[in-house]
């Protein structure tokens, strides 16, 4: 596994607007439900529809390599999104996990807090090349199963590895009490304050992959404590749990080639079912394509 690059120190910066804003989008980061989260103090703050931080996915503020770090995210944008099946921005991503991990709604693309999250991303990009992959931003490559994910399997593995800090009903454990806008010490991973089902960690590769590289929380990707299959079994019974619905996804990947495998809603441009796209396994819709 190649070396990460490591994040730049924001609280080194000289004193001044740039270091203030760098400051704020890594407030924003950390502190969503406070900031921007349904139980914000402004109601016309409350772009969040869940308490989850931006860090629940993204750890340590977005620092941490392969746990969906933002370290040279900026330097790939714009670029081109098969969801949309158009070039976006870097606004545009950040506008499409609001409405899907955050199950909210979109930021104003010309106030505070965008312009915030956008100066703490490209000050996170600090060095790094345009257009170059960065080592570390995504996940390490999982390898496939022959055979389906097993959410009752995964249900053991939850249980064993998961529930200590998620708790056993999926709820997560809070910072304080509802509506205080503390958000969570450990999120929920299901049930009405998670992510919806139009976000990227619904689909089983990623959550599979994200999991074996990360969790339990400390993992360092290189040394990962669950096996391969648990990691495939306990992200098809996470990913198995009720979530927020959000409508019109069969609108998504409008061309249906580059749609992925694992995406969990049809329609599809093949024939393989729609509980094979779900849980696998992916080597035989892999080979017909």
């Amino acid at each position: 596994m190649a070396t990460a690059p490591r994040a730049p120190d924001a609280d080194a910066l000289p004193a001044g607007i740039w270091k203030d804003t760098v400051l704020y989008g890594r407030r924003l980061f950390v502190e969503t439900p406070a900031l921007i989260g349904p139980e914000a103090a402004n109601p016309a703050m409350r772009y969040s529809g869940n308490n989850l931080s931006c860090q629940s996915c993204h750890l340590l503020a977005g620092a941490q390599p392969f746990a969906l770090s933002m370290v040279g995210a900026y330097a790939a944008f714009p670029t081109y999104m098969p969801r949309e099946n158009e070039v976006r921005t870097i606004e545009d991503r950040v506008e499409g996990c609001m409405e899907r991990s955050m199950n909210g709604r979109a930021i104003p693309v010309d106030g505070r807090e965008m312009k915030a999250m956008v100066a703490y991303l490209q000050f996170l990009s600090t060095g790094l090349p345009i257009g170059k992959p960065t080592e570390g931003r995504g996940t390490p490559s999982l390898p496939f199963l022959d055979r389906a994910a097993d959410a009752a399997k995964g249900r053991v593995v939850y249980a064993a590895t998961c529930q200590a800090c998620h708790q056993a009903d999926g709820q997560g454990l809070r910072r304080g009490k509802i509506g205080d806008a503390a958000g969570y010490l450990f999120p929920p991973l299901w049930g009405p304050d998670s992510f919806n089902d139009g976000a990227g960690m619904h689909r089983l590769i990623a959550s599979a992959s994200y999991i074996r590289a990360n969790m339990p929380l400390g993992t360092n990707a290189a040394a990962p404590v669950l096996s391969v299959e648990d990691a495939w079994d306990v992200a098809a019974f996470v990913n198995s749990q009720p979530r927020p619905s959000r409508p019109g996804l069969d609108r998504d990947y409008p061309d249906r080639s580059r749609k992925p495998i694992d995406a969990p809603f049809p329609p599809y441009a093949d024939a393989f079912p729609l509980e094979q796209h779900r849980l696998g396994p992916f080597k035989p819709i892999l080979a017909a394509r």
